[in-house]
């Protein structure tokens, strides 16, 4: 890589680390926006709206 840091220090996370650290992200992501869009399509169009 052209540094002059050991390997110790810029490998962190191994792959499998790295896979779920990502798909944890990804879980996280869709229930931050599944729970908000549960709420608007049980909500009355003019609740929502006035709520934007």
């Amino acid at each position: 890589m052209g540094t002059s840091l050991p390997s110790l220090v810029l490998e962190v996370y191994g792959p499998i680390s790295l896979l779920l650290l990502g798909l944890g992200g990804v879980v996280i992501a869709m229930l931050g926006a599944l729970i908000p869009a549960g709420w608007a399509a049980r909500a009355r169009t003019a609740t929502v709206l006035r709520t934007e």
